[in-house]
């Protein structure tokens, strides 16, 4: 609760019985949050954010050093999720299946770096069974046992369910025992029956999705969760959205940090029939979604910024407006990047601290449970060789 809000610095009055109820630690209504997606007054929500943020977290801002690994970009939903940039048929030009050693050769530069978490997602492989997944994390933990596995998203987890023929829980148990820590929040999109009907008709419907997860958090795999926004969403899709995630963390606590992830239209089908290029969302709309998204979600600990897609210089002037963690070193982000990013794959280490340092805030090394890992940063850190860019990787063909 944030105590006391001087509600005199808001220029918008339909703000101030909504930071009343913030300042009264009361919950948001449907209405308060379309009152924040309505304002113009940019500042003043991020005020509110901003208190309602250092009531759950004072000045800390979260990093993590992590690295990304997408296995196959090949996707049985290429034609039919229409924002996605990132997915290929089996024979389509740019596709690719790695094998596990490739994978884990990857997974190398983790070596002699202070990488403490590996993020995995990928494409809805036709042929890629469990085994293949279990026997990666299970390679992985071997090669790397102080690295915390986050892998596949809801989507891929109900993928590989009808793949085998078996419950979600099953395939959830397998990966568990295999040495996963926790899952990522992709695939949520946005909820909205007629949102998905246009942009993913045949992705999991949002009830699927926070099932999903409601059976990670049962078997004690904390989640992440995830809205895309900028595309054909309206204000009342993405209230209803985040009321849907405020409801399942109400019922299990199991969501870690809240992610707002914006549209990126280049190489799409979505962008091509909008007729758009370039960065689909504006750096007003992307504060206001971390703002309404940390003060409406008052049961998620944390609210996430992701750097690879709304820029670093975003990103910083994001933890003033009630984010709290950041996207982090990744090593080398592909999602994105074919969606027409124009950010760095990787992020060093000690760019990060500096990014926070800057921005006023105290950065905390966190690993993906969100335990402190180090909180003493009194000046940026030196590069070093633990610092150096990615390799890149060597792709084949699928």
């Amino acid at each position: 609760m944030p105590g006391e809000f001087d509600t005199s610095r808001l220029s918008d009055p339909t703000l101030r019985p909504v930071a009343d109820k913030v300042s009264a630690g009361e919950r948001l209504s449907r209405q308060d949050g379309l009152a924040l997606y309505a304002t113009s007054d940019l500042l003043g929500l991020g005020l509110l954010a901003d208190a309602a943020n250092r009531s759950k977290n004072s000045d800390r801002v979260f990093f993590s050093a992590n690295q990304h690994l997408n296995p196959t970009n090949v996707c049985i939903l290429r034609n039919t999720c229409v924002f996605c940039s990132f997915a290929r048929m089996p024979k389509e030009d740019g596709a690719y299946t790695r094998s596990l050693e490739e994978v884990f050769s990857e997974a190398e530069q983790a070596r002699g770096m202070p990488t403490r978490e590996f993020h995995i997602v990928g494409g809805l492989h036709p042929k890629l069974r469990l085994e293949y997944y279990t026997d990666m994390i299970r390679g992985l933990k071997e090669r790397h046992p102080e690295v915390h596995v986050k892998a596949l998203t809801a989507v891929e987890i109900a993928h590989l369910a009808r793949i085998e023929k078996i419950s979600e829980r099953e395939v959830l148990l397998a990966m568990k025992q295999a040495g996963l820590t926790s899952l990522p929040g992709g695939g949520a999109e946005v909820f909205s029956t007629a949102v998905r009907a246009t942009i993913a008709e045949r992705k999991l419907t949002g009830e699927e999705w926070l099932r999903v997860h409601r059976v990670a958090h049962e078997l004690g795999i904390p989640t992440n969760c995830t809205m895309l926004y900028g595309h054909v969403e309206t204000p009342e899709d993405r209230i209803a959205h985040l009321e849907m995630l405020r409801g399942l963390q109400d019922e299990t606590g199991g969501f870690l940090t809240y992610i707002p992830l914006a549209y990126h239209p280049d190489h799409n089908q979505l962008g091509e029939e909008m007729g758009r290029g370039g960065t689909a969302t504006t750096g007003y709309e992307d504060l206001k979604n971390i703002a309404v998204g940390r003060l409406f979600l008052d049961n998620i600990p944390h609210v996430k910024t992701h750097w690879p897609m709304v820029t670093p210089f975003l990103s910083q002037i994001a933890l003033s407006f009630g984010c709290d963690d950041v996207e982090g070193t990744v090593v080398y982000e592909r999602i994105y990047h074919e969606a027409g990013a124009h950010t760095q794959m990787h992020m060093p280490y000690h760019e990060l601290v500096r990014l926070i340092l800057g921005a006023g805030k105290r950065p905390v090394e966190r690993d993906s449970l969100y335990r402190e890992v180090r909180d003493q940063f009194d000046q940026p850190p030196p590069p070093s060789g633990a610092d150096r860019g990615p390799r890149l990787p060597v792709v084949h063909a699928a």
